[in-house]
């Protein structure tokens, strides 16, 4: 199982998402996690990386609910650790 943590910038959106958008984000972590185990993402939540901004990826959650994120040294022998850095709209993009 993947292992994650957080930034406090990601804690700061993440409380500023409405109950609606928290489930949203919730849903498409569940699709997140099945992909990252079998090591390709699905279409629909748009992994991809970040122009400008080396190691740092996004991915969708919404129409326009995007999420930044970089992988971290393994927790676990042979299981990736993501570092969720941030989360909202196309706004996190300004400081991913």
């Amino acid at each position: 199982m993947p292992t994650w943590s957080t930034t406090e910038s990601f804690e700061q959106d993440f409380r500023k998402l409405t109950p609606s958008e928290k489930a949203r984000f919730r849903t498409a972590i569940r699709a997140f996690v099945a992909d990252l185990k079998r090591r390709k993402f699905r279409n629909g939540l748009r992994v991809k990386g970040i122009q400008g901004a080396e190691g740092i990826f996004e991915m969708t959650w919404a129409k326009d609910g995007r999420a930044t994120f970089q992988y971290g040294p393994e927790l676990r022998l042979n299981e990736p650790h993501v570092i969720w850095r941030r989360c909202g709209t196309h706004a996190i993009f300004r400081k991913p």
